[in-house]
């Protein structure tokens, strides 16, 4: 005959059989994993079309930049042709100037290197806030130069 452990392992199958491998527990498990399913690829396509938005965004962003740009060539290119831009060209091409102007050749403020008395003259030479308010207050000049 069949020995006690064989007796409890049918006993147990039965068990399994006619309380958890039920139509109603085999439904439920099958609309559970159809669910699980379901909300797994909608997260995937979620997640792709975020992605999708994303590379979208940064064409548009690029085409606002380069129409951007073209519109900056075109004003470039307009400008260049007024008279305003060929006159200011010609001026400063050819060192033209209208009749009644007058023009003024300003110094150079590059310090000089070949002199021994460099180190001195850079040392006393006045910070820039008081050469310009010596120059717009008419304050005291260096003649030496």
């Amino acid at each position: 005959m069949l020995n006690k452990t064989q007796i409890n392992l049918k006993r147990l199958v039965y068990r399994l059989r006619r309380d958890y491998l039920t139509l109603n527990n085999i439904v439920v498990v099958v609309a559970l994993f159809i669910s699980l399913n379901w909300t797994w690829n909608s997260i995937e396509v979620m997640q792709q079309n975020y992605q999708l938005q994303q590379s979208v965004d940064a064409k548009r962003q690029q085409v606002a930049l380069e129409s951007l740009r073209v519109d900056t060539l075109e004003l470039e290119s307009k400008y260049y042709t007024t008279l305003e831009y060929q006159e200011l060209a010609v001026r400063e091409r050819l060192g033209k100037a209208m009749p009644g102007e007058h023009v003024v050749i300003v110094p150079s403020t590059e310090k000089s290197t070949n002199s021994a008395g460099t180190n001195r003259r850079a040392a006393s030479e006045p910070s820039n806030l008081q050469q310009w308010r010596d120059f717009l207050f008419g304050g005291p000049r260096d003649l030496q130069n």
